[in-house]
């Protein structure tokens, strides 16, 4: 069975735009670089031959790693079927939830993304994160409680969640 990446629409399209800027923009600079670099003679002891080549081998790794997380990607459709939607208030991909730890007594707002979508410091927290896995599923006004790596206790409070 094929193991499935969620993705907010956000995420998905973003994604698909560097994979167009990569194919269409960078290889093509990128081939550029090298054959400036050939054309200035003895390429084994050139260093502009060998960033050139780094950086064409960096563009390709991240071009088949983007195919690899679209071709496995699931994107969810965050709209709501109905107003009366039952599981509007349940935590899942591409909802904002707002959650207070009770241990230390912060209260942080976090948008549910897909792991290529992380970016904790600007509000963006992964459904495959040890919270995020941890608060999903559950509706505003749960707490939850579960142990963290090295054995304390994490205890979070679902405060809102929203579309």
């Amino acid at each position: 069975m094929a193991e499935f990446n969620e993705m907010t629409r956000e995420g998905y399209e973003a994604l698909n735009a560097e994979l167009e800027e990569l194919i269409t923009v960078t290889r093509k600079q990128n081939a550029e670089r090298l054959k400036e670099a050939i054309s200035l003679g003895d390429i084994s002891e050139n260093a502009e031959y060998d960033a050139a080549k780094d950086a064409q081998a960096e563009t390709e790794e991240r071009i088949t790693e983007i195919e690899g997380i679209l071709r496995t990607a699931k994107v969810v459709d965050d709209q709501p079927e109905s107003e009366d939607d039952a599981d509007a208030a349940v935590v899942q991909t591409g909802r904002t939830v707002v959650i207070k730890d009770m241990v230390l007594k912060e209260t942080m707002e976090y948008k549910i993304v897909g792991s290529s979508e992380s970016d904790p410091f600007n509000g963006k927290l992964s459904n495959v994160s040890l919270v995020g896995q941890n608060i999903i599923g559950h509706k505003a006004g749960e707490t939850v409680t579960f142990e963290l790596e090295g054995g304390e206790m994490a205890k979070y409070k679902i405060l809102e969640v929203r579309r």
